[in-house]
């Protein structure tokens, strides 16, 4: 009897808590009891952890969407929304903020944010403010002509290393020189020193692998929901990425802090670039090396995917491939472009050649370069959305993302070939189908002050290297059938095994 006594409080205690816990999942089901979704989805975080944790995210977001309409549920108070117009507005409307449980997992440091982790609205939007001249390019005069620098040396690679010829292949990992390409540019605008990785042909610092590292290793503590542990009082000190480590992602802080240190000590310096137009803007110390290191991340990965993205799909596309390749070559002929020897294409000539924007348009479209939820908490007062001609009400309590592949893919947007890349529904002649689809295109770059800094950076880029490599070289995919392999981590594409041959132009192979 004594014994059955002294166990009466644990049972009680156990009993409470299992009545707490039932009747939270209660309440979070009955909340959003009217979006429909995967099964479990109502009572259980599992299948969206499961998502994540397979790497497949976005694919898995776009199926749920796709299914079960334009706002579905993913996860007990979680909905994500195909539709534009949505997505537009709860990136407009005072409010909504940015989700603790998602933007909290991609901070690099420990309890220190950058420009995108912020979730605080007011810290973000003064943040962007002194961030955006020196991307724009406003305050960092030498912007294309650095990236021209890094073009160059990436045709110097090739030529000299990976040129195909005499009946010879040498295979070239596309995915890893492109992703050597735009950390050399992002260091060099960014920083004002280069990597130096396409001149070295290697991975520099282990930078390369030290990022994905960091993201493989942030992507399974989110999926398993221990992502808070790194930012946990004492503990977390000793859980989280530091300059420190030896091993990882560390080694990429350290580089990275030691050149912003060196250049904020040195009052001499007048390079005009975005380390000095941050600084001339207030950013200092811990803020300054933040942003620097998360512009070196999320500037080089997100730009290196959408290129991938579109060489992948002209190299598939040997009628979009030869039709490309016969704009640059007529553009260069009739002097729209500058010719061999006169230096490489301008932004300003690549922006007047329609076919080859358009590809870039379809390419970003078939192919996202980042795609996660990026998830927005909904007010406390909730709020009452237009979808698709129907008022329909977002409790507040929850949070609301986007899919960027049932968006992007859509049927109802882009017809009923939406999977398909075919640069030329691009020069759709009426207005009231190509309008819809050049608002949803857009949001592949964010919306309103959530809209990508780096897109001015992205789009000199993307359009110098494939007008340049075009003009220089004939490429084809090694192994069409698995082209590549790919990983979502947190959104960002850790992609590699992109094995493709290349040779000269008008060189036969035999």
């Amino acid at each position: 009897m004594g014994l059955i006594t002294s166990f009466a409080p644990a049972y009680i205690l156990t009993g409470c808590l299992l009545a707490v816990w039932i009747f939270k999942v209660f309440t979070d089901y009955a909340k959003l009891r009217k979006f429909k979704g995967p099964r479990w989805t109502g009572v259980s975080n599992w299948p969206h952890s499961l998502a994540i944790f397979n790497h497949n995210c976005h694919e898995w977001y776009g199926e749920v969407n796709n299914k079960y309409g334009p706002i579905a549920r993913v996860a007990p108070r979680v909905l994500i929304t195909s539709d534009p117009d949505v997505w537009m507005r709860v990136n407009n409307k005072p409010g909504y903020k940015r989700s603790e449980w998602y933007y909290s997992a991609t901070r690099i440091e420990y309890r220190k944010d950058n420009v995108f982790s912020q979730t605080d609205t007011a810290k973000h939007d003064k943040r962007r403010k002194q961030m955006a001249p020196g991307y724009s390019g406003r305050e960092n005069f030498q912007l294309e002509g650095a990236v021209d620098d890094r073009v160059q040396d990436f045709i110097n690679l090739i030529r000299t290393k990976y040129v195909s010829s005499g009946g010879q292949v040498i295979p070239m990992d596309m995915a890893t020189k492109v992703q050597y390409f735009t950390l050399d540019v992002i260091s060099s605008v960014g920083l004002g020193s280069t990597f130096g990785m396409l001149k070295s042909d290697r991975d520099i610092n282990h930078c390369l692998s030290s990022m994905e590292d960091g993201l493989a290793i942030a992507n399974t503590a989110l999926a398993m929901g221990f992502s808070w542990i790194t930012q946990a009082p004492i503990i977390g000190k000793f859980l989280a990425v530091s300059p420190k480590d030896n091993t990882g992602f560390g080694k990429m802080m350290a580089a990275c802090f030691e050149i912003v240190d060196g250049r904020a000590a040195n009052s001499s310096d007048k390079r005009s670039d975005m380390l000095a137009s941050f600084m001339r803007h207030g950013l200092s110390g811990d803020e300054l090396r933040s942003e620097a290191l998360e512009q070196i991340l999320a500037g080089s990965d997100t730009t290196a995917s959408g290129i991938r993205g579109a060489f992948l799909n002209i190299m598939a596309n040997p009628r979009v491939y030869n039709k490309l390749q016969r704009e640059i070559d007529d553009a260069i002929s009739n002097g729209l472009a500058s010719k061999a020897g006169e230096g490489l294409v301008s932004l300003a000539q690549t922006k007047q050649l329609p076919y080859l924007q358009a590809v870039i348009r379809e390419s970003l479209r078939v192919w996202p370069p980042v795609a996660n939820i990026f998830s927005r908490d909904v007010p406390p007062e909730g709020d009452v959305i237009d979808v698709e001609g129907e008022e329909v009400v977002i409790p507040g309590g929850v949070c609301i993302g986007y899919s960027a592949y049932a968006m992007h893919h859509s049927e109802k947007i882009y017809g009923k070939d939406a999977k398909v890349f075919r640069p030329e529904r691009w020069f759709e002649t009426d207005q009231d189908k190509l309008v819809p689809m050049l608002k949803a295109n857009e949001l592949t770059f964010g919306h309103g002050k959530y809209r990508c800094l780096g897109k001015p950076v992205a789009e000199i880029e993307i359009g110098k290297l494939i007008f340049e490599l075009l003009r220089n070289f004939d490429m084809a995919l090694i192994n069409p059938r698995r082209p590549w392999e790919v990983k979502n981590y947190l959104g960002l594409f850790a992609i590699s095994d992109m094995w493709i041959q290349v040779t000269e132009r008008g060189q036969n192979f035999s």
